[in-house]
């Protein structure tokens, strides 16, 4: 692995680290970070296809409340690094190792958030004494600290041995790293499950079971699904009564607008 990758690597886990609070740039999200990750490492497609795949279980990892999920991000760039890099894993590997890796990236979150907790003290200490730049620079601190906590164990997987990666994945049984697979896709339908809960009514059901029947034509590419989806969407808004309900009263208000116009006129 050339230097210029690795430090493209790291930057790309530093800043997507940051996202995890930040949630400015989406880098946090598996498919763009495996995306990311294998455009620093040469292999998009493989970085492509495995984000796409855990992007659809980290819809399942969603926070209730301040709970803290499963870390997507570490479990996306540590995998992809694995999938894209000298290691050569199968997508199928990397699924079955970001698993136990987002677990790991929990405890590893949750430990660092409680020493970032401690940074709150200095923070009203600074506010009392009205140093703002001081505020500002604990904020960036902590940013820093959340970047390491995914750039580290990042670098620690670029100075590992393909060998012994594989080595090590080889003496894990088969029953485990099947049954991880499983439980991915598991965690894939119930976040499925919570998608459908909060999207699901009388109106979209018909378009829900219309994209199950697209898929089965398998002669259409993904541009073809896009141009039908965007079709579908504006025959939806020019035909659904609740759109040109509104549509009527606007022009209507604008109708009574420009005759009590014309009235004022004729009365002058």
């Amino acid at each position: 692995m050339s230097a210029i990758s690795v430090i493209s690597l790291l930057i790309v886990a530093f800043l997507a680290g940051v996202d995890v609070v930040l949630d400015e740039w989406e880098l946090a999200q598996p498919l763009i970070a495996c995306t990311l990750v294998g455009l620093a490492l040469g292999d998009v497609s493989s970085g492509i296809l495995l984000g796409g795949q855990l992007q659809l279980i980290a819809i399942g990892w969603m926070n209730i409340g301040s709970a803290i999920p499963p870390d997507a991000a570490l479990a996306s760039i540590v995998s992809a690094v694995l999938v894209c890099g000298p290691a050569i894993l199968s997508v199928s590997n990397g699924i079955a190792i970001a698993i136990p890796l987002a677990v790991a990236g929990q405890v590893l979150n949750i430990f660092v958030r409680s020493l970032i907790v401690l940074m709150a003290h200095v923070v009203d200490s600074r506010a009392k004494a009205a140093d703002i730049k001081g505020i500002d620079g604990i904020h960036y601190l902590d940013m820093v600290i959340q970047g390491l906590r995914i750039a580290i164990p990042t670098y620690i997987v670029t100075i590992v041995s393909p060998q012994a990666v594989q080595g090590a994945l080889n003496a894990i049984p088969k029953v485990i790293t099947k049954g991880l697979s499983i439980a991915g896709g598991f965690v894939v339908v119930v976040g499925f499950a919570m998608v459908i809960n909060m999207m699901a009514n009388n109106e979209v059901w018909p378009f829900f079971f219309i994209g199950f029947v697209l898929a089965a034509i398998t002669k259409l590419n993904l541009i073809a699904f896009g141009i039908l989806g965007v079709c579908i969407a504006l025959i939806y808004v020019k035909l659904s009564p609740r759109f040109n309900a509104q549509s009527t009263v606007v022009e209507g208000a604008a109708g009574e607008e420009t005759s009590s116009g014309g009235d004022d006129i004729d009365r002058a």
